[in-house]
């Protein structure tokens, strides 16, 4: 789909599946003793969902790598110890699949935390995408729209 501007890590929307090690691997570093990491992944149920979940589709707007890239060098900016590499999946997701990865590290863990979950939270409320969702009886609905 795309990938935004990052000075260090990466920040992207994907069709391919999410790999947390090569989200580890591209913020490790010898000055970095903390590295947080976030997994969203698809859960059996919503609040959404009448019944269990079964699936999703997620789907995006065209400018989501440049806004999920925007928004990381945002936490950059307001974190300017840390490295960070985040990744929202996008296309059809199993429960259990992984949907979101970030990873942030810094020489402390209190930066880390805090800008994973900055990262997290903003990738969450500002990305356009939505998600299609499946439910054991067959239905459907969408979320995010």
């Amino acid at each position: 789909m795309g990938t935004g501007a990052v000075s260090l890590g990466f920040a992207r929307v994907t069709e391919s599946l999410l790999d947390v090690g090569e989200h580890v691997s591209a913020v490790s570093g010898a000055t970095h003793g903390a590295v947080v990491t976030f997994i969203g992944q698809v859960r059996d149920h919503d609040p959404d969902a009448a019944g269990r979940v079964t699936g999703l589709d997620y789907s995006a707007h065209p400018d989501a790598g440049r806004i999920v890239g925007e928004i990381a060098d945002r936490v950059r900016a307001e974190h300017p110890l840390v490295v960070l590499a985040v990744s929202h999946r996008i296309g059809h997701l199993e429960v259990g699949d992984l949907a979101l990865v970030a990873v942030v590290a810094s020489a402390h863990r209190g930066d880390a935390f805090a800008a994973c979950e900055g990262l997290v939270e903003a990738v969450k409320a500002e990305v356009p995408i939505w998600k299609k969702q499946y439910e054991v009886d067959g239905t459907h609905s969408w979320v995010g729209l």
